[in-house]
């Protein structure tokens, strides 16, 4: 099944890696990337280990396309729902995580190389995102993520740029599309003895589809390796944006069927934007000793958002910490022993003043001032043993010790200053057996947990200083693996939360109200699968290929005092993309996909307000041997369909609520890309 993923995935870039590569050597956790080109087969080989649903995306998956947002990156996997609002912003949610959030995200945690970009508080920004940097992404569904530290819901996802020793020496690439669409990048990366390598830099400007949604990106990032020896690496970072993006804003159902493309007027008249500077610096150090590896590392990052809304928010960033973490992999008598343990802190600072927005974001007189601190220390051990060299079996925990302190400057509104702390224990069990070399089937029952972040407003009023950490526990079964011409992925879940964070939207010019549900469930199917429908005898790489992914959401109260057992708003509940792509031997590509989320669903806790269905068509066109020249175009929404895109969830909703978001209509891409 490996041979079908190699071949496809420069062409289809698969979401789904099967569960055992049937002509790949073990890779193990010991091998080290300063020993060759290797992170790739090391992520493939880490999902080979895991008891749950991960997945591996390689660069191949996304680079023939305009990659503009982290859509783009993860499109195709299953259980994964990215609802775009404006420029490069989206609400990306995981098996239903932060689904209220309709600005920022929450309830997941995202990694640069393996250092978080989530503000220490929880929340994270995905403007910082730039999709054509990376060689390959990792998702590690809900408490599968238990290996970086984290237990949110909906679990991690890692980015994961290129070193100097599988870069190639020169990358560039430009793409042009509608509304303005423009985007220029350029990489390389090299190897000198024992030094390496590797530095890409991205710029983009983009009108956007709606008015006043017009942005400019500046985006780079590099690193830089020294083998000490065969056995001890230690690697730099450094990582810097730019962002300066205008918003939109919601508008009512009609307005956003009907005129998809306007802004809201007291947007426009306020000229709302989110303006990012920041920059981000790392390092980490690998060590090899006999049947243990550790990685240790500190971390830094700053940024500075200016953000003129309904108030004017000028706030200061500063996030510092640092990680451990070491895998054993020995024998134990008779059998195989793995045991991973690791630590991370992640603190940091908000300083933030808050002002009267005048016409034309002009800064008026201070409206609020307060300077959060957060301290993040968490410990996990997850330890798999071997019942039989096919069946193994899995158990950890995570501890979670966090603070939240805010100190009120500006007290003519009342002294809002306040500090909670949190200790979280999250257990996990699981069982993974390897039916035979190409086919796996996993279970587990993990809990996860998640600490108010600070926009909650928590110690505004007595409500919102009385939110309670969401707890869930989450069961789930699956299977993955693949055959000569057919990979699949299928898990199914149900996650039953306690004191799920919801994020109600109660006017548009206002940031949201932080609540505590008591009951709710989100339980669902995730499942992916890749076929050669069609191939030529004897001809390699001329076939026909179906790419799918299926997601099924179902999410509910479950017997809530207000609420009842109405369904949950904000997500469709049957999601599916599918892709027929025909790949020639000599590079030439071409083939439809559709994005499909039938039914209808809801804007609002009440169910009183419905969004419909809709179905794009979409169709690309390309070349690609791997090397030199290869290019692309591709058409979007080809029938125009007007559509909602997100919604900001509110507990009641009417015809008259703002909270809707168009989705882009009718757009063309093209773009043009030289390696060597």
């Amino acid at each position: 099944m490996k041979n079908l993923l190699l071949a496809s995935s420069a062409l289809l870039g698969l979401a789904i890696t099967p569960a055992v590569a049937q002509d790949a050597r073990p890779v193990a956790e010991g091998d080290i990337v300063v020993i060759g080109n290797r992170a790739i087969e090391e992520a493939e080989a880490a999902i080979r280990r895991t008891a749950g649903a991960v997945e591996v995306v390689p660069d191949t998956a996304f680079k023939n396309s305009p990659v503009q947002t982290i859509k783009d990156i993860l499109g195709y996997v299953p259980g994964i729902v990215v609802q775009p609002r404006f420029g490069d912003d989206a609400r990306l949610s995981i098996r239903g995580s932060g689904l209220s959030r309709n600005y920022g995200n929450r309830g997941l945690s995202i990694y640069l190389d393996g250092v978080p970009m989530n503000m220490s508080d929880g929340l994270v920004d995905l403007f910082e995102v730039d999709p054509s940097a990376y060689r390959h992404v990792e998702i590690f569904k809900g408490a599968n993520a238990l290996r970086y530290g984290s237990n949110a819901l909906g679990g991690a996802i890692n980015l994961v740029t290129p070193t100097g020793r599988d870069a190639a020496r020169f990358d560039g690439r430009l793409d042009v599309g509608s509304f303005g669409y423009v985007k220029g990048q350029a990489s390389t990366g090299g190897v000198s003895g024992a030094l390496d390598y590797f530095i890409t830099a991205s710029g983009q400007d983009a009108d956007g589809y709606r008015d006043h949604s017009d942005g400019h990106q500046v985006r780079g990032s590099g690193n830089v390796g020294y083998s000490i020896s065969p056995d001890v690496e230690t690697r730099f970072h450094v990582n810097a944006n730019s962002i300066r993006q205008r918003i939109p804003g919601e508008m009512t159902k009609q307005e956003a069927l009907e005129t998809p493309r306007a802004a809201h007027p007291a947007w426009i008249d306020q000229d709302q934007q989110r303006n990012i500077d920041s920059v981000r610096l790392a390092n980490k150090t690998t060590v090899r000793l006999d049947q243990t590896r550790i990685e240790f590392g500190l971390f830094g990052q700053h940024r500075h958002v200016m953000h003129p809304i309904f108030q004017w928010l000028d706030f200061k960033v500063n996030d510092y910490g640092g990680f451990v973490r070491a895998v054993d992999d020995r024998s134990l008598g008779d059998h195989r022993n793995r045991l991973t343990i690791g630590a991370n802190i992640h603190n940091g600072r908000i300083d933030t003043r808050q002002y009267i927005n005048l016409s034309g974001a002009v800064k008026g007189a201070v409206a609020a001032s307060m300077l959060d601190k957060s301290e993040n220390i968490s410990a996990y051990a997850e330890n798999a043993f071997h019942l039989r060299p096919d069946l193994s079996l899995i158990a950890g925990v995570q501890y979670l010790h966090a603070s939240r302190d805010r100190r009120d400057r500006f007290l003519s509104n009342g002294d809002q200053s306040g500090r909670k702390s949190y200790d979280l224990w999250s257990p996990r069990v699981g069982v993974l057996w390897d039916i035979d070399t190409g086919w796996q089937a996993f279970a587990n029952i993990s809990r996860s947990a998640e600490v108010p972040s600070y926009d909650a407003n928590s110690f505004a009023t007595p409500a919102s200083s009385n939110l309670t950490a969401q707890r869930a526990t989450t069961y789930e079964i699956g299977t993955r693996g693949g055959r000569e011409d057919v990979a699949w992925d299928i898990t199914l879940y149900r996650a039953e939360i306690r004191n799920e964070l919801q994020c109600l939207t109660t006017a548009p010019w206002a940031a949201c109200s932080v609540v505590n549900v008591d009951s709710t469930v989100h339980q669902g199917i995730e499942a992916g699968l890749e076929a050669v429908l069609l191939k030529s005898a004897g001809v390699a790489d001329d076939r026909v290929m179906l790419n799918l992914a299926y997601t099924y959401n179902d999410f509910f109260f479950d017997g809530d005092a207000l609420y009842g057992d109405n369904r949950l708003p904000g997500v469709p509940r049957h999601f599916l993309r599918a892709e027929l792509l025909y790949k020639h031997p000599e590079g030439f590509y071409a083939g439809p996909n559709v994005e499909w989320a039938p039914g209808h669903y809801y804007a609002d806790n009440d169910n009183s307000l419905t969004i419909g269905s809709y179905a794009l068509l979409n169709f690309r066109v390309g070349y690609d041997t791997g090397s030199g020249w290869s290019g692309y175009v591709e058409g979007r929404n080809l029938t125009d369909r007007h559509y909602i895109s997100s919604v900001a969830i509110a507990g009641t909703a009417g015809p008259a609520s703002q909270i809707f978001n168009a989705g882009t209509g009718r757009a063309f891409h093209g773009g043009l890309r030289y390696r060597w």
